[in-house]
């Protein structure tokens, strides 16, 4: 069986590639614009924005994983593209990282999400959808400037956050892609317990020995900070939206799914932190 990745040389791709090693799958693809930058299982060009590449790239596929794009806006019609792709190649499987709660879920990165879930639908090829909820690296990498500012800010409030590291959401995709029982269907993933934004600068304040207090502001005053800090405009005002969203309960999930797959609990927040002050 021969497993294909898309992104392979983004955080989440080079993540699933080192477990699928680790779980001994056989025949591996990395599927990336520049396969130069994959070390390790066989790589092919692969171009989102380059449709004519695509096909050729899935002759002899099995598995398909589809992570999807980091480019907001764009992801929908690339998404569409590779489904398309697949479709023409005759791959027998489709496992697609969507969103947490994708169908109701008001966060903006939700409408993209939901249109691709429809397009695998409708395309009949059989698939699986892992509904990744938050990456506690969103949050944790603000934790730099919060020490050399001495507090985190956001706009989440006491948002509760049901979040997983990235390393966990890999384990999870390689629990599908290696096991053809565990496909089929969506799965909410979800880490668990929830925290929030106090509760990171709280564990940040006890493993420093320093006072980190935690900063909510509204979301525009947020977006205004993180413009300060030299993110392009668009980026900061959709930053600040997600965390707005984060006040009102958009990325909590009471669901195992996550825990199910990787037969474990997710990483704690403690730990993560201890990872990220290392």
């Amino acid at each position: 069986m021969t497993i294909a990745v898309t992104g392979a040389t983004g955080q989440l791709g080079q993540l699933v590639l080192s477990h699928l090693k680790e779980a001994g799958a056989g025949d591996v693809v990395a599927l990336a614009r520049s396969p130069g930058k994959v070390s390790g299982p066989a790589a092919r060009a692969f171009d989102y924005d380059r449709p004519e590449t695509l096909a050729p790239a899935l002759e002899g596929v099995d598995t398909l994983l589809l992570i999807s794009s980091s480019e907001v806006g764009k992801r929908a019609v690339q998404h569409a593209a590779v489904i398309d792709a697949a479709k023409a190649a005759g791959v027998g499987h489709i496992v697609y990282t969507s969103l947490l709660h994708a169908d109701d879920s008001p966060l903006s990165l939700a409408p993209e999400h939901r249109e691709t879930e429809g397009v695998l639908a409708a395309s009949q090829v059989p698939h699986t959808i892992l509904r990744n909820g938050w990456y506690m690296e969103n949050h944790l990498m603000g934790v730099p400037a919060a020490l050399e500012h001495g507090a985190l800010i956001g706009a989440a409030g006491e948002g509760v956050i049901s979040g997983a590291t990235r390393a966990d959401f890999a384990a999870a995709a390689v629990a599908v892609l290696v096991d053809p029982t565990k496909r089929g269907r969506t799965y909410e993933l979800a880490g668990q317990p929830g925290y929030t934004l106090p509760d990171i600068a709280a564990e940040v304040s006890a493993r420093t020995g320093r006072e980190i207090p935690y900063v909510n502001m509204d979301e525009a005053a947020y977006a205004e900070a993180l413009k300060g800090a030299g993110l392009p405009e668009e980026v900061a005002e959709m930053l600040a939206g997600l965390d707005a969203r984060v006040a009102e309960g958009a990325v909590e999930g009471r669901e195992t799914d996550l825990q199910d797959l990787i037969g474990r609990p997710t990483t704690p927040l403690a730990e993560a932190v201890r990872r990220t002050l290392a």
